[in-house]
């Protein structure tokens, strides 16, 4: 990971950190059930965002290097962990 994005998805997990502290807040004062499924679901579009965020920056450093070095196994063992984590996400 490059130092850019990793510093970018740990600023974001940080605040993932804390909307979860904030759900948790929110089911121990019992607070209403679809305020607290809001935040679920704002969370999964967090982390969501994060998956894609790492994602381009793996194609883009990883994956691309691999690519361009021309050893044919490190090609192939590359393209085949993004289809397979692309394969994952799509259901």
């Amino acid at each position: 990971m490059t130092p850019q994005a990793r510093k970018s998805a740990v600023n974001r997990l940080r605040r993932i950190e804390g909307q979860v502290r904030g759900i948790t807040r929110m089911v121990e004062d019992d607070r209403y059930c679809i305020d607290v499924i809001t935040q679920v679901q704002a969370v999964r579009a967090a982390l969501g965002r994060l998956e894609q965020e790492v994602l381009k920056d793996h194609v883009a450093s990883c994956v691309e290097h691999a690519i361009t070095s021309g050893e044919g196994e490190t090609q192939r063992r590359h393209v085949a962990e993004l289809l397979k984590v692309l394969d994952k996400a799509g259901g």
